[in-house]
């Protein structure tokens, strides 16, 4: 379901916008008591998560119980980076995804379909992971923030990526990666449809159905004097939320 889309090309998404319409998506989710958000690290930073984020914890408060950056294997951030991209949130909400502890593996893709997605290139095995405070936390709300923006791995960046390799452990990420290296980065950039989205999008249907998960997607780009404005703003928890924000970031971005 989609509960908020905003953008085109030409749009301009100020704070006043992005702040209506993220208000506009939790009010149709109604009340929550135990959220979780996952945006990413400061790497991302112009992806204007750290905005985001900020909001929903003024928004729900005290419900807001856990922030778990997405640092996939990415060090994790400085008091520094948290207070310049989350500003004027409680530094006690923070998590650090520990990719080589913290990691529980919620199944596993079998080798058959990994070699009917690569035309026989592979036939390992894939194993879904995600960080335990994901999985096992117990949240009715896990909000997953952040960009959408070309990629040369998964083609377009986000979606459930944020999850099952931003909180995923070595072996997920690893095995992930090189399935895109196989298949190769001139066929699979900018496409939100490919053999490592399918892989994810797999593992999301098989093993991810029962999580409360949302998708807050943004799309960047540079308006006529070279400045990063947000194009696109889109709320939903399924892959039609995310194949919009991809075809706007297409053209934007690409």
């Amino acid at each position: 379901m989609i509960y908020y889309k905003s953008g085109s090309e030409n749009t301009v998404i100020g704070q006043s916008d992005l702040e209506y319409g993220l208000r506009s998506a939790l009010d149709k989710l109604g009340k929550r008591e135990r959220v979780l958000v996952v945006p990413p690290d400061f790497t991302r930073y112009h992806s204007r998560a750290g905005d985001l984020t900020t909001l929903i914890y003024n928004y729900y408060k005290s419900n807001l119980k856990d922030i778990l950056p997405a640092l996939g294997t990415h060090a994790p951030m400085t008091d520094t980076q948290l207070d310049q991209m989350f500003r004027g949130v409680p530094k006690d909400l923070f998590r650090i995804h520990d990719w080589r502890n913290d990691v529980v593996t919620i199944g596993t893709v079998p080798g058959e379909y990994v070699s009917a997605i690569t035309n026989g290139a592979l036939d390992y095995s894939w194993p879904a992971q995600l960080n335990k405070l994901v999985y096992n936390g117990g949240h009715d709300l896990i909000l997953s923030v952040g960009q959408v923006v070309p990629h040369e791995v998964i083609g377009m960046a986000n979606f459930n990526k944020n999850l099952l390799i931003g909180t995923g452990g070595p072996e997920g990420i690893n095995k992930s990666h090189f399935v895109g290296a196989v298949c190769g980065m001139e066929k699979i950039m900018g496409k939100y449809s490919n053999p490592v989205r399918n892989l994810l999008n797999h593992a999301a249907a098989e093993f991810m159905k029962h999580l409360p998960v949302v998708y807050v997607h943004t799309v960047i780009g540079r308006d006529d004097t070279g400045k990063l404005v947000i194009r696109g703003l889109f709320i939903g928890d399924d892959e039609e939320v995310f194949r919009l924000a991809a075809e706007l970031s297409l053209k934007v971005n690409f």
